[in-house]
């Protein structure tokens, strides 16, 4: 979807008056007191690093880029209408090829064909643990003697999204981030916490940003059909509740990650590729005009279309260009293996080997701090623009997210 908001024109961090992660978790944990909480003032990013902290400056990551290997889809599901989870694919869509000179009315259905997705509702991690208890006979069991007892041969468990805000994260200028983490069974399970920040940003949005946000699925609506022979139908409803997700297996340096994201459509051809090779993500950005536009396209749109599609390993984004009345106007297609090449031209742009070398070292920071095997156990990282990632550690607390039922049947 589109990011409604304006960029520095340098991705230099201007240092900023650091908000105290620690007043944030006092405020809001309802845990036991015995909860280990180390200081939590954030610490800017410049001198040399501390066990306790990671440093997100980008110059540290400035070197050869990491082991990241093919990522291979173990499964999908799908989310109906009432947000329903199913362990197959019926929500599948297939891109179809638009015309030479498009011109798709984004705003169409706005006000009477739009059922918008409650985003109140915190789903953390449920729907990749019920593909997981779906399908554990795809996943590999630990053999190692010392871990016997224990769950599945992965390192990590979380969702695609996740994984994109760290990649973004050593270029990132304005919106800082709360990761929840819990150690169950061997296997790490990382859930986002929305900020108090981004809530209420949420619960203040404009009527225009709102219906822009809209924009982006209707933008699908006229790229997709249902059926592999069909075409697209703009007249029918566009419910941001249904979903089709693809669950893939990777590894990162050390880090054997087990991830799900949400996917547009596929190739319609009987011949293309398997998943997630076949897979396209499509996107809407507003027509670039001036020297500049282009540059900050560059710089910020492509940073995180890139980070979405690389990691699991969807080949190419189809970007709906429209005009600021919300008509697309044109569309291009973005080979996510050329964008790398496509910013070299830019001064001090992002690197994609900074990126994945601050994810590895992040997971390694995980791996080092979040030793407590417990489900109860939340270890809660945050970070904000211009400062250090610091954590602390909380049992039985609001940020629990590991749900009952799932704890129950791994057990």
């Amino acid at each position: 979807m589109n990011q409604h908001r304006s960029h520095n024109s340098s991705f230099q961090h201007k240092q900023q008056p650091c908000k105290r992660w620690r007043d944030y978790h006092e405020q809001n944990d309802r845990g036991d007191s015995k909860s280990s909480k180390p200081n939590h003032q954030q610490h800017r990013s410049s001198g040399p690093p501390s066990p306790q902290t990671l440093s997100t400056s980008s110059e540290l990551y400035e070197r050869d880029f990491p082991l990241y290997k093919q990522p291979v889809e173990v499964g999908c599901f799908s989310l109906d209408s009432e947000r329903r989870f199913f362990n197959d694919s019926r929500q599948m869509r297939y891109y179809v090829e638009p015309e030479k000179s498009p011109y798709f009315n984004l705003r169409e259905g706005y006000r009477d064909r739009y059922v918008k997705r409650d985003e109140s509702v915190k789903e953390k991690l449920d729907h990749i643990l019920r593909w997981i208890l779906a399908n554990r006979p795809k996943l590999t069991r630990r053999s190692d003697a010392s871990s016997s007892s224990r769950g599945f041969d992965v390192d990590f468990v979380t969702w695609r999204g996740h994984l994109t805000k760290l990649l973004t994260t050593p270029y990132e200028t304005q919106e800082g981030w709360l990761l929840a983490v819990t150690n169950f069974k061997g296997t790490l399970y990382v859930s986002e916490v929305e900020t108090d920040t981004a809530r209420r940003d949420r619960e203040n949005r404009t009527g225009r940003h709102r219906e822009m946000m809209y924009w982006g699925y209707k933008f699908e609506q006229y790229m997709c059909a249902d059926k592999m022979d069909g075409y697209p139908d703009s007249s029918g409803r566009v419910n941001t509740n249904e979903a089709f997700c693809t669950v893939v297996q990777t590894r990162l340096s050390d880090h054997r990650l087990l991830f799900s994201g949400e996917v547009d459509c596929r190739d319609k051809d009987p011949g293309a590729p398997a998943p997630p090779a076949c897979y396209v993500e499509l996107k809407t950005s507003a027509e670039i005009r001036t020297p500049k536009q282009r540059r900050n396209f560059h710089r910020f749109k492509l940073l995180k279309w890139w980070a979405q599609s690389f990691l699991p390993g969807v080949p190419r984004v189809v970007a709906g260009f429209r005009d600021d009345r919300g008509v697309v106007v044109s569309v291009e297609t973005f080979r996510i293996s050329e964008i790398s090449r496509l910013i070299k031209a830019e001064d001090n742009c992002w690197r994609p080997t900074v990126c994945m070398n601050f994810c590895s070292d992040f997971l390694s920071f995980v791996k080092r701090v979040a030793t407590q095997d417990d489900p109860r156990v939340v270890y809660l990282l945050g970070w904000n623009p211009g400062c250090d990632v610091t954590y602390s550690v909380h049992r039985d607390s609001s940020y629990s997210f590991l749900p009952d039922w799932y704890v129950k049947e791994m057990s």
